[in-house]
């Protein structure tokens, strides 16, 4: 029975959300910031001024990387997280269907006028393993999914 039941709920993985253009905004403060501080060095010492400049473009760069590579999407087994770029810190988390609590997101009259919201998926649980996530684009219509599925699992019997 349970089985007849799982694989009537397979799901394609299917991407909800990734992080909005105002995620990139303090990166590149700065590094205009940086680029204003490198550019008064240059005029004292060129060497150290171009060392300094070549440092804020690699970490503007990993930085801009480092935000695009976060992707949240859900498929059979649950909502997940993947971020990261380098091996070390490339990963994914998540929580499964049948321990989320809920998702939300926080609306304010910046998300609505940028369209980039804060939301949480609720470990029903603990909280050290709920996903928080900032800046994320089509957030709102990425909660009202999450629900959804996870409603219709409910209701099915999938998820107890």
């Amino acid at each position: 029975m349970d089985q007849a039941v799982q694989q009537e709920f397979l799901v394609e993985t299917q991407t909800l959300a990734n992080k909005s253009w105002t995620a990139y905004v303090k990166t590149a403060v700065m590094m205009l910031v940086g680029m204003s501080v490198a550019s008064a060095i240059f005029h004292h010492s060129a060497g150290v001024g171009v060392l300094l400049f070549l440092l804020i473009v690699f970490f503007g760069v990993y930085r801009s990387m480092e935000i695009k590579s976060v992707t949240l999407y859900y498929d059979d087994s649950g909502v997940w997280l993947h971020s990261g770029i380098l091996p070390w810190n490339k990963g994914t988390q998540g929580v499964k269907w049948r321990d989320i609590e809920n998702a939300v997101f926080y609306p304010s009259m910046g998300s609505w006028l940028f369209k980039s919201y804060k939301l949480r998926i609720a470990h029903r649980f603990t909280r050290s393993s709920e996903i928080v996530l900032t800046n994320m684009r089509r957030g709102n219509e990425a909660v009202q999914s999450i629900n959804n599925m996870h409603q219709n699992l409910i209701r099915d019997g999938a998820v107890k």
